[in-house]
């Protein structure tokens, strides 16, 4: 067989590309402006993104611009809309009720719905779907709710809160949903605010510490990419830094209110959990309710245009918060159309409206026919948001995944959450004489009496953004393991355990317990309804405390979002602890009690003694707290119930004796707590 050289082959190719070109360059004008036109390059996954982007861009109209700037509740989506305006973002609102037995296969199933209304439209650009995800999914039934942010801060463990983050994004696409409206970086100078157990500390170097969530949820920014937005791979999901900016140093801590600092400080105490969050890659900003200096931040083009993204150089989208334009002004919505504009002129990119898309659709294109809104800002907010949606991959594979369904609420990720909850209670009494601790406690035992409104309440010890956007009581509204659940799990089967909301002093005193276990606390709240005044422990708290502790060697379990007024009961316990909001695995309260694992949380909070010292935080000149920042007591765990754990749960009947009776029924038909 003939040998064809190399050089004549290279000649041959030569020829033939001469020749294509003469050919296409020979074809009618029209003809060639139909190949290119036929050619989309946005939808070209080897393009860079930034020509995909202008691409995109060139092809779109303003109103269909308009539309990619707004987020609408699910309840205000339908397939008319979807397909005719193209709509950016559709997310699940924390109001939406709580849908009990729904599978992540139906969450999928509606939203590759949405999808494929948005796939129908004229340029086929794919929705993002958002959704709290706070401490775990912790919207969804099934999921594996973590500590909140004020006990995970306790830990100070960047490792943890990344694997924290890798499950979480794993749980929110195992629903189909593709962004996160997490992590919270505000930093909490006063208790008083109700949003404070959404913030890991009064101290900004700690919370900057806890930015790594960032890299579990959207995966770890290469070297060359940081400072821009990144997403890792298709198990990880678009996060959001919070609340831009100030929204943990409002005046008295009423929640957005209005934060009155200087720039030093600011950038000193509030800003550094953002230029972390920024460098790591964060994908989205949300701007706050709350005011600086008087300007809201919702309407700051200083600090969102200028600081923001001029320069911090933030690629990514600033979004609002939930109606955040209807609160610029007051009352609520009045004079939408300024509110619009001074939100659009500030630098907000995407706009949570969530139901009122046509209004607000309507006054950007009217803003725009008067020129008070340039073709620029739209531009620039649009190119911000597509940019990740690039880098989600949505234009290559926008139907959700179905291959994550089985990690929601996976054991793996329970254990993890329980690990979570071990490593951020803080011990801060143990033993009313020195040198002889309380805890940790023996599991064996003849009778124990575990009591208090939050011993067996799933509910209440997952706090506010739980199920529900201001949480719910009682334990048939999602899966765990109750602080009372994980008790009886861990003792022998020989020991007795007497459950009880509200005992009565008499039958405690002659009960002969061994030792009781108290588990008081705040009821759940969220946002401005947690906002308080007085700290204290609601009632009947005290009245537990005092009734049990009086009368039997006890140790508390304090079940909040911030520290609370305690030192009054203090002489009457053996031991306390704060355990914060751990979530939906209660067990990891008890492995610590009973010494399988130590006490290691230090505090990340300043404890008052009296609300009339607030706002008090590590550093301030008049410190004289009852609890300083980084307060803890360390114990070690206790190798003989490691060894013995296992052995006396196996083949015996553990008896449960509850004492609820009337007690516990007139608690849950009409609750204790005072409004």
């Amino acid at each position: 067989m003939q040998k064809i050289s190399c050089s004549a082959l290279l000649v041959g190719l030569a020829c033939l590309c001469c020749w294509v070109a003469m050919t296409e360059a020979n074809l009618p004008g029209e003809h060639r402006k139909l190949k290119k036109k036929n050619y989309m390059a946005y939808k070209d996954p080897k393009q860079p993104i930034e020509t995909r982007i202008t691409d995109l861009m060139d092809r779109m109209t303003l109103e269909e611009k308009v539309a990619q700037m707004a987020q609408l509740d699910r309840s205000s989506i339908t397939e008319e809309l979807m397909k005719k305006d193209n709509i950016g973002s559709v997310l699940n609102g924390g109001e939406n009720l709580p849908r009990v037995g729904v599978t992540a296969t139906q969450d999928i199933e509606m939203i590759n719905k949405f999808q494929n209304w948005s796939l129908q439209s004229r340029l086929g650009i794919p929705i993002m779907y958002g959704i709290d995800a706070i401490h775990g999914h912790n919207n969804v039934y099934k999921a594996t709710l973590f500590p909140h942010n004020v006990g995970l801060g306790v830990t100070r463990d960047p490792d943890l809160m990344k694997r924290i983050g890798a499950a979480t994004a794993l749980e929110v696409k195992a629903t189909g949903i593709h962004y996160a409206f997490s992590p919270c970086v505000a930093v909490c100078r006063d208790p008083r605010w109700g949003r404070c157990y959404e913030s890991f500390s009064e101290d900004p170097t700690t919370v900057r510490k806890m930015t790594e969530i960032v890299a579990g949820l959207q995966g770890e920014v290469p070297d060359s990419q940081k400072g821009n937005p990144y997403i890792g791979g298709k198990d990880k999901v678009a996060g959001c830094a919070k609340h831009y900016v100030g929204d943990g140093g409002t005046i008295k801590g009423i929640n957005e209110n209005n934060t009155a600092i200087d720039w030093k400080d600011l950038l000193k105490i509030h800003m550094p959990g953002y230029f972390d969050s920024i460098d790591k890659g964060v994908c989205s900003i949300m701007v706050s309710y709350s005011s600086l200096n008087g300007v809201k931040m919702h309407a700051n083009h200083d600090l969102v245009t200028n600081y923001l993204k001029n320069s911090l150089k933030f690629k990514g989208f600033v979004i609002s918060d939930w109606q955040g334009l209807d609160k610029i002004t007051y009352p609520f919505h009045s004079n939408y159309t300024y509110s619009v504009l001074a939100s659009v002129s500030a630098g907000v990119d995407m706009f949570m409206l969530p139901f009122n898309y046509t209004e607000y659709h309507d006054i950007v294109l009217d803003l725009h026919s008067k020129q008070l809104i340039p073709d620029s800002r739209i531009d620039d907010a649009v190119s911000r948001i597509l940019r990740v949606k690039f880098l989600m991959g949505l234009f290559e594979n926008p139907m959700a995944d179905y291959n994550y369904v089985d990690q929601l609420g996976c054991q793996a990720h329970r254990d993890l959450a329980r690990e979570a909850v071990r490593k951020s209670l803080v011990l801060l009494k143990n033993g009313k004489q020195p040198n002889k601790p309380f805890l940790p406690l023996p599991k064996k035992a003849n009778r124990i009496l575990v009591a208090g409104t939050h011993a067996n309440n799933l509910g209440y010890q997952c706090g506010g953004w739980s199920i529900t956007w201001q949480g719910v009581s009682g334990n048939n509204n999602t899966v765990g393991t109750t602080i009372l659940g994980g008790i009886i799990s861990a003792v022998y089967a020989t020991t007795e355990v007497v459950h009880s909301l509200n005992p009565d002093p008499n039958f405690v005193k002659s009960s002969n317990f061994d030792y009781a276990i108290v588990a008081v606390g705040e009821p759940p709240y969220a946002e401005s309804r947690g906002d308080n005044s007085n700290l204290t422990i609601p009632e009947p708290g005290p009245s537990i405390i005092t009734n049990i502790c009086n009368q039997v060697k006890c140790v508390v379990i304090l079940v909040s979002g911030r520290p609370l007024v305690i030192e009054p009961y203090l002489p009457m316990m053996e031991a306390l602890v704060a355990a914060w909001l751990p979530g939906t695995e209660g067990q990891g309260v008890a492995d610590v009690l009973f010494g399988d694992h130590g006490f290691t949380g230090k505090l990340a909070r300043t404890w008052f003694k009296r609300v009339d010292q607030l706002p008090m935080n590590i550093g301030d000149k008049n410190y004289d707290p009852l609890f300083p920042f980084g307060f803890g007591i360390t114990t070690q765990p206790h190798m003989s119930y490691l060894k013995s754990a296992s052995v006396g749960r196996k083949s015996k009947t553990r008896r449960l004796l509850l004492l609820c009776n009337m007690v516990l029924l007139s608690y849950q038909i009409f609750g204790f707590f005072r409004p």
